[in-house]
């Protein structure tokens, strides 16, 4: 298992009228933990696009809204990957708050294609060995 995190401020103009955070952060969220993701494991998404020539693009998002996050809380994204990646890697997803209350939760699923021809391929060599070694030495 690789656990991957982020930290940060919920900004002004990510809540709504109730000062709470609109509910389509989430995902920004999440994303932000899986770049955080990458770019702990060295090899951030630009490179996969540039030197690999392969594109991550989203298959599926699910998100479940636990407690409501607010302006004035500090948030703690996080990417869980308990699998190699093959043809696609499945990412569970967390946002917490300062106090450890858990607000949102789900899966993002994510598939590689071909950069010049938008078809589906395994998950680059490179990028399931960084997980294999990230996994073996921080457990």
């Amino acid at each position: 298992m690789a656990v991957f995190k982020t930290t940060f401020p919920v900004r002004y103009y990510e809540t709504d009228q109730m000062a709470v955070v609109h509910h389509s952060n989430y995902i920004r969220y999440f994303e932000l933990a899986r770049d955080e993701m990458m770019v702990q494991l060295g090899f951030p998404i630009e490179k996969c696009e540039a030197e690999l020539g392969v594109l991550v693009p989203i298959v599926s998002v699910e998100c479940h809204f636990r407690h409501p996050a607010r302006m004035g809380d500090v948030l703690t994204a996080s990417a869980e990957v308990n699998k190699v990646p093959m043809a696609k890697m499945r990412i569970h997803q967390e946002v917490v708050n300062q106090d450890g209350v858990l607000c949102a939760e789900g899966e993002v699923v994510l598939g590689f294609l071909d950069r010049k021809t938008f078809t589906p391929v395994r998950c680059p060599e490179v990028i399931c060995d960084l997980f294999e070694r990230f996994t073996q030495n921080n457990s």
